[in-house]
């Protein structure tokens, strides 16, 4: 009783992720498989950065949000990755390092959210309003959606970083995690949480919700236009500039909806951990590959690059 007492008066100065696994024999391709993935994440949307910025044929609004949105995938994938693989080693985390990690990563993925809807109107109006394109999706509109976006995320990911923290975790400090995350920090808190249970479901269904209906609306817009075109050189040359803008969409969305519009009660944590992964790790690494594969735009600046250099 003694010592039970003396751990629920100790304040918790760091905590222990559970990892991705606790199978030693895949300790080590796991880190190797990660270190690549994120290796290759960092490459992807920083040369993805460096090549919308550079190439002046570019220089439109639907480039200026796709730096945007590789910049924020290298954010949330930095957020998580180093620390990640750091983890193999030392499975320890500080309880500031872990209310910096949780609040970067909800900035990012919030934001992600709305670029994409930013994404999606963009598509709209130059498929459905071309004449008006310039006009409508000016630098001014451009730039106040994109800090509207960020200044929004860093308002709800403070919010819900302070509140998780305000909470006692005086029984256990071992996180069924491999980062700093909501869910799993609420299992392990003594007080009580409906209320920033409440806040997340509220904030996660409104952003997700909100954002749906964008890209919904505007993509049933599309399909009618496109559809109303006599040009089928003209309804490829639409689709193929929405199809990269789609796949990301589906993939992502698909993730959080698994992983956030359920009960707290019906998540099975093995779960959470593999649907993270795929978030945190391999959707950030899969964006700029598919925007590069598939559009024509980027793979010609990346030849016009290739053969400056040589």
């Amino acid at each position: 009783m003694e010592g039970g007492n003396e751990t629920s008066l100790t304040k918790i100065t760091e905590f222990i992720f559970m990892g991705v696994t606790d199978d030693p024999e895949l300790q080590v391709p796991l880190f190797l498989v990660f270190l690549l993935i994120y290796t290759v994440t960092v490459v992807a949307n920083f040369g993805m950065v460096i090549l919308t910025k550079i190439d002046s044929r570019l220089q439109t609004p639907m480039y200026f949000f796709l730096r945007h949105l590789a910049l924020i995938d290298l954010g949330y994938s930095t957020a998580i990755g180093p620390k990640m693989l750091v983890n193999f080693v030392k499975n320890s985390i500080s309880y500031n390092e872990c209310a910096l990690q949780l609040i970067f990563f909800g900035i990012f993925i919030n934001s992600e959210v709305f670029i994409l809807s930013a994404m999606a109107y963009d598509r709209y109006v130059a498929i459905c309003k071309p004449l008006l394109y310039t006009v409508i999706m000016s630098d001014k509109v451009c730039y106040i959606l994109v800090t509207v976006t960020y200044i929004y995320s860093i308002i709800v990911s403070s919010l819900v970083t302070i509140k998780i923290f305000q909470l006692s975790f005086c029984c256990s400090n071992v996180i069924q995690h491999f980062y700093c995350e909501s869910l799993p920090l609420m299992a392990i808190a003594c007080s009580d949480t409906s209320e920033i249970e409440l806040i997340i479901m509220t904030f996660a269904a409104f952003n997700l919700v909100s954002s749906l209906v964008i890209i919904l609306v505007t993509y049933m817009l599309i399909l009618f236009a496109i559809l109303q075109m006599n040009s089928s050189q003209g309804r490829h040359k639409a689709f193929s500039t929405c199809g990269s803008h789609l796949t990301v969409v589906i993939v992502f969305f698909g993730t959080l909806v698994f992983m956030y519009l359920q009960p707290q009660s019906s998540h099975s944590f093995s779960t959470d951990k593999m649907a993270s992964v795929f978030y945190t790790l391999v959707i950030p690494m899969l964006n700029p590959l598919i925007y590069s594969l598939r559009n024509n735009e980027v793979k010609g600046a990346l030849k016009r690059v290739f053969r400056n250099l040589m």
